[in-house]
């Protein structure tokens, strides 16, 4: 049984009695007998394991790609013709692809296996009149449960009672503050972060206590509902994923349609006998499909999540790295990540003006100003008389840890105080305190009696509100009072608000020494009004540089948080997010919910800052952008971030604060929980990919250029110049030497100063094609022309194919040089630095060309055969030949786009 959520009927919205009602019960909860029985209906109360495919058929979907169909079919070919050595490679190089996705694979479930670590294991719940301790799971709706400090919520609960609570949510709503919690009922509208009227399942208490009746269990649960969208989230395939897929699509149909024309010229025109025409069609096949290309790209992606590691970005899946190349907004959680997750007091107001503190965090290190100079605040009775009374009134401390950070024990804004008064210098050894009326969210204040160096002072501090009705009189400058000025305070306080500063006050009163007690009457007027407090999580200093860099490289960044609207919009201005061209752009939750998908559409590229939202609300905002093509990274840390992480093409989760469900969403976690973090993990995705298409453009003037000596010979009828054994081994030693020294290359200047790619199109430029085009002909043209002169001058097949062979190694690797830059010009001293693995490839690439032209057991292996320092310099010349003619088309291209521009 479950309370209806319709409109008409939410929890939240409605009284206890009335809740009560629906669900059938009394606030003395249920019998044995009854929750047995709702126990059968509802189920358990634990998240519903979801559908997930057998290992055999995730591993099967790794070669469900059409280029290793091609290998397939040419290895079973090979096999009916008994060519056991070609078969053998052709099908451990689609083997070994496919293998390594599959260990690569980011299982999206784990995701909703991390939700339910967040679930209570058992529960204080009302049975047949007496409380007892349960197994969580056996709660069902009408359960009346009770909270305390430290337990973690075991179901959605609607409150009944409550004395001094507040609840953690920020892994559902993203507030850094726990949120206070009140029985009495709310706004129908109201979003999940303002229902104080209800917990959460997983959420977790931070002070006081608490009763309520169980509305909702297990996958009818707020979190239930968020494994839900977690698992109906489709997943994006990466820009790159995309344009290789396109690419090997319209490679494949080339492929066998050239193979297809090689057949029928080479039946009907030249009479060729069946074996030796298939024989021809799998070696340009095997030529023709780039097997190297996807070990080539995993171990560049692998290379770059060693290289992200140490930037501490922990890559989960290899694609995101690429990914993030390609980003071109950031939707960012504000706590933590763009701000320091520790509250810092920022601004104290007396009557004698506004003091300005400086220093992050609550390392007590820092000093006070008034009017650009530093104050002694001792020496300022105004200012010390107010930090120690708010350092007085406080349950909170700030300690140092073994590794030397600084922490708070207690509430938040009161370790912001805290750390404030050691700032100050201000000594509260002295203070004794003798009586105490704790925080309640009903009155929004805290009251102690001091004895402080034999005078007895009663000290509240709280909601600048409350004190106000409460205060006749203010602390003027010297330490004198006043009659109370409370118009003037309220513009103080909203001032301070505007600036996104929560607010917290301070006012006393001497106590006579006969009182050793307190109740509320004693605070209910004539106080002292001292000051106000503003405290604010502050900006990562860091942060506002890395988001004017995602700026100048053509990134939005936009800020997705769960807290308040006015505190949002603040940081996000003091951060730049809305960039030079104007003001801060804001929605809240409750707007967004009003919209259309077209009025969100019309206006998601234009609103910065997203305020009290909900998962719900993530999720379209990703889509949104995605609508119009933006490639997304979201960044998130708690349970609710888990959906929009999955959705966008690129998740990041928080590794220190993060909860393990957002973990197990994201393809990023970071180590250190920064923002600046991503604009440097942005910049390695930029080189990652720029090394990606150095290398694919690289690899496939080999594939083409082979391809090209099998299509001319059969076409004009001639002799093969290459063997299909040698066109393996050609393509396996520059797929181990020379292609991956792209991967190592560094990243080129002006990186982050340009745009981001645009999305779509192919990973091949139209000037990248017409240079692996150029790159084709002339490797390709050499190597038949070494071959024909080779058999001209009455040299054995054997050599001639052995100085193919050579020429198509050496003709290679003077292209790998010219692809070390793409976008200039290689004929210059630099080409020979900056990446000693050019080199190290190099030698490599040398000594297996000498073993397979020397080595006897590679003769009888590959039909190879020695060859003498004619061939190798012929072969030699030719290759700086290329090089050269590369060089000049590479001009043409430079020269014709500046003309275009």
């Amino acid at each position: 049984m479950t309370v209806d959520t319709s409109p008409a009927s939410l929890p939240y919205a409605e009284p206890t009695d009335r809740v009560l009602g629906e669900l059938g019960v009394t606030d003395d909860g249920l019998s044995a007998a009854q929750a047995a029985d709702r126990l059968r209906t509802a189920g358990p109360n634990r998240l519903p394991a979801p559908p997930r495919p057998g290992v055999i058929r995730r591993l099967l979907g790794h070669f469900d790609d059409i280029l290793i169909y091609i290998l397939l079919a040419s290895a079973v070919l090979k096999a009916i013709l008994g060519d056991w050595i070609d078969f053998t490679v052709i099908l451990a190089v689609a083997v070994i692809n496919g293998l390594v996705g599959f260990i690569q694979e980011g299982q999206a479930e784990k995701a909703l296996n991390g939700i339910k670590t967040m679930l209570s294991l058992d529960a204080q719940a009302r049975r047949d009149g007496q409380w007892q301790v349960i197994d969580a799971e056996t709660l069902v709706p009408g359960d009346v449960i009770r909270v305390r400090s430290g337990d973690r919520v075991p179901a959605d609960v609607r409150l009944l009672s409550a004395t001094n609570l507040q609840v953690d949510e920020a892994a559902l709503t993203g507030e850094s503050v726990p949120a206070a919690k009140d029985p009495r009922a709310v706004d129908a509208r109201a979003g999940i972060g303002d229902r104080s009227s209800m917990l959460y399942s997983g959420t977790l208490v931070a002070t006081g206590t608490g009763i309520g009746v169980v509305v909702s269990t297990g996958g009818d649960t707020e979190i239930g509902r968020i494994q839900a969208l977690v698992a109906g989230v489709d997943h994006l395939d990466t820009p790159l994923t995309r344009q290789l897929a396109a690419f090997g699509r319209a490679l494949s149909i080339g492929i066998l349609v050239m193979a297809a024309v090689m057949l029928v010229i080479g039946r009907v025109v030249h009479d060729f006998e069946l074996p030796d025409l298939v024989s021809a069609a799998i070696g340009f096949a095997v030529a023709a499909v780039p097997e190297g290309l996807p070990a080539l790209v995993t171990v560049t992606l692998a290379l770059g999540v060693q290289q992200m590691a140490r930037r501490n970005a922990i890559t989960r899946k290899l694609t995101s790295v690429e990914a993030l190349g390609s980003v071109t907004t950031i939707c960012s959680d504000k706590t933590g990540t763009l701000t320091t997750n520790e509250m810092t007091v920022r601004s104290v107001v007396t009557a004698a003006g506004e003091y300005d503190v400086h220093g992050l965090g609550y390392a007590p290190e820092g000093h006070l100003t008034f009017d650009g100079a530093t104050v002694d605040p001792g020496a300022r009775t105004d200012l010390r008389r107010l930090i120690r009374a708010a350092g007085s009134c406080n349950d909170a401390r700030v300690v140092q840890n073994a590794e030397g950070h600084w922490t708070v024990v207690g509430q938040p804004t009161e370790g912001a105080v805290a750390t404030l008064t050691r700032k100050a210098g201000i000594d509260l050894s002295g203070v004794h305190r003798l009586a105490v009326l704790p925080f309640e969210s009903a009155t929004k204040y805290m009251a102690t009696l001091d004895d402080d160096g034999g005078d007895r002072v009663l000290r509240v501090t709280g909601a600048p509100d409350r004190l106000l009705e409460r205060c006749t009189q203010q602390l003027t400058a010297d330490g004198g009072v006043e009659p109370m000025d409370r118009a003037h305070w309220e513009r103080v306080i909203d001032e301070l608000a505007a600036q996104g500063l929560r607010t917290l006050s301070a006012a006393e009163r001497p106590a006579g020494p006969e009182q050793d007690g307190l109740a509320p009457e004693d605070v209910a007027d004539g106080l002292v009004f001292l000051g106000v407090i503003g405290i604010v999580d502050p900006p990562r200093p860091e942060a506002v540089q890395a988001i004017a860099d995602c700026h100048r490289a053509g990134i939005r960044v936009k800020m997705i948080t769960g807290d308040h609207v006015g505190t949002a919009t603040a940081i996000a201005r003091e951060l730049g997010i809305a960039g030079p061209e104007g003001e801060v752009q804001a929605l809240t939750g409750a707007e967004l919910e009003e919209m259309t998908g077209d009025q969100l559409s019309a206006r998601v590229r234009e609103v910065d800052v997203y305020a009290r939202t909900s998962p719900e609300h993530k999720l379209r905002i990703v889509r949104a952008l995605q609508g119009h093509g933006e490639v997304v990274a979201m960044t998130g840390d708690g349970v609710n971030d888990a959906p929009a992480l999955t959705r966008a093409d690129v998740g990041i989760a928080m590794g220190i604060k993060g909860t393990e469900a957002t973990k197990e969403a994201a393809e990023i976690v970071l180590a250190d929980d920064n923002f600046a973090t991503i604009e440097r993990a942005v910049e390695e995705g930029r080189r990652i990919y720029d090394n990606i298409r150095k290398s694919v453009v690289f690899l496939l003037p080999t594939n083409g250029a082979q391809s090209l000596v099998i299509l001319v010979a059969v076409i004009f009828g001639l002799s093969l110049p290459l063997a299909p054994v040698q066109i393996l081994w050609v393509n396996l030693v520059t797929a181990i030497t020379l292609s991956l020294a792209l991967a190592y290359e560094p990243a080129e200047p002006g990186v982050m100063s340009r745009p981001p790619r645009k999305p779509g199109g192919s990973v091949l430029s139209r000037d990248s094609l017409t240079e692996v085009i150029t790159a084709s002909l002339l490797i390709g043209g050499a190597t038949l022309l070494v071959y024909f002169i080779e058999r001209d001058s009455g040299s054995s097949n054997a050599v001639a194919q052995t100085t193919a062979v050579t020429m198509l190694a050496l003709g290679q690797l003077a292209f790998l040089f010219s692809c070390r830059f793409l976008n200039n010009s290689s004929i210059t001293v630099q080409v020979l630095r900056g990446n000693p693995v050019v080199w190290l490839a190099t030698g490599a690439l040398v000594v297996f060309q000498l073993i397979f032209t020397y080595v006897p057991f590679m003769h009888s292996w590959f039909d190879s055969a020695p060859i003498g320092a004619r061939q190798w310099a012929f072969t030699a010349g030719l290759a700086i030949v290329v090089f050269l003619l590369v060089e000049a088309m590479k001009a043409l291209t430079r020269a014709r786009e500046r003309r275009r521009q």
